[in-house]
């Protein structure tokens, strides 16, 4: 994959010294401080021999569901134990024979009906975040970030989480109303789950794995979008999604760099990125016609730092502060998305040219969080 050529001006977009992040997965050892406690606090009375149901026959029983971990486990767990790392992944490929897949950040279409059945499996796999890292991922469906959902406020989204891991995982929806103990609970290795939410309002979600530390689930690659939108459709647009989130990595070993949960706790990433790419967009624009409207629905999934989401060169018509069309601020030029958070972003493009979008927190765009709009005429 070529290198990206820099779009901004050299005090913005020349590359800092990059670490080598090649490295193998860490073995599975690596992860047991984590599963070890995961699974202590995940243990049901019985084994879930296959489904374990959000519905209020199966909710009340004990015997059947899982409890969710406590979050305080994100620094208790850690004492007296080594570091730990993201899980081990086979070794089906060597990093070389691991190709880079650009994120396609386009909001997909919504699907038929006002029942949205959506399934998603948990699976452990190398992915190559740029030209020369290659990561130790726990996934979503096998990508960083997961798959992007797009459901309409007061459809019924049917969930079902499969979890083909090593260690306890669950899935929580920034965009439901329901009971976290219940439905987010974890579901052991083997094992899945499922629970049914209404959205009660639009906008952009994170969703992400809860499962404890959830700081090193996120942060391994556990998290990803769900678009809602509103009963009356938004104003036709060329609509994206971008997910911020950082990277924490391992010295590598073999190809394959583990995640660090020690570094994560430090704060201070290796890589920043949009849709789990550093750079992807420098190399790979998106591109719109001139005179189009595009929206883009901005979600920083951390998991510590926001976006302060900037189209250089351009302002936003419109912000949504929450769910649209309400809270809307105008001409704006930068605006700060929490982490956790999502806001939808609005501009008409009138002129032709390239605008780089940027994480305006400029150490972090520095470290990936950058990428180009192309306008065409």
């Amino acid at each position: 994959m070529p290198t990206p050529t820099p779009i901004l001006p050299d005090f913005i977009a020349q590359s800092t010294t990059r670490r080598g992040f090649l490295s193998r997965a860490s073995t599975l050892l690596a992860a047991v401080p984590i599963a070890e406690a995961a699974l202590a606090a995940c243990t049901p009375s019985k084994p879930d021999r296959s489904q374990a149901s959000a519905t209020p026959d199966t909710a009340t029983s004990s015997a059947t569901h899982l409890q969710n971990p406590d979050s305080r486990l994100d620094t208790s767990l850690h004492a007296g134990n080594a570091p730990p790392t993201s899980g081990a992944v086979a070794p089906a490929a060597t990093p070389a024979d691991i190709p880079f897949h650009r994120y396609d950040p386009t909001l997909p279409p919504l699907s038929a009906g006002r029942t949205k059945h959506i399934a998603m499996t948990i699976r452990e796999a190398p992915v190559r975040i740029n030209a020369d890292t290659v990561v130790a991922g726990w996934t979503f469906d096998g990508t960083i970030p997961g798959p992007i959902v797009h459901v309409r406020q007061g459809d019924t989204v049917e969930f079902t989480l499969t979890n083909n891991g090593s260690i306890p995982h669950s899935m929580d929806f920034h965009a439901s109303q329901i009971d976290p103990k219940t439905a987010f609970r974890s579901a052991l290795p083997g094992h899945s789950i499922s629970y049914t939410f209404t959205p009660r309002y639009a906008g952009a979600f994170l969703y992400h794995c809860g499962t404890a530390p959830v700081l090193m689930h996120i942060g391994s690659g556990m998290f990803g979008a769900i678009i809602v939108d509103p009963p009356t459709p938004l104003a036709p647009a060329r609509e994206f999604v971008l997910i911020q989130n950082e990277f924490y990595l391992a010295r590598p070993q073999s190809g394959i760099a583990a995640f660090d949960y020690n570094k994560m706790l430090s704060t201070q990433p290796d890589y920043v990125a949009f849709n789990g790419g550093p750079g992807q967009y420098q190399i790979e624009p998106i591109r719109v016609r001139r005179h189009e409207r595009v929206r883009f629905y901005v979600v920083s999934a951390g998991p510590t730092h926001s976006c302060a989401f900037h189209v250089v060169g351009q302002q936003f018509d419109t912000v949504y502060l929450g769910a649209p069309p309400g809270n809307a601020i105008h001409g704006v030029q930068t605006f700060d998305v929490a982490a956790g958070g999502g806001m939808v972003f609005e501009l008409q493009v009138d002129v032709a040219g390239e605008f780089p979008f940027v994480n305006h927190a400029f150490g972090h765009g520095q470290k990936g969080a950058i990428g180009v709009l192309v306008v065409e005429a």
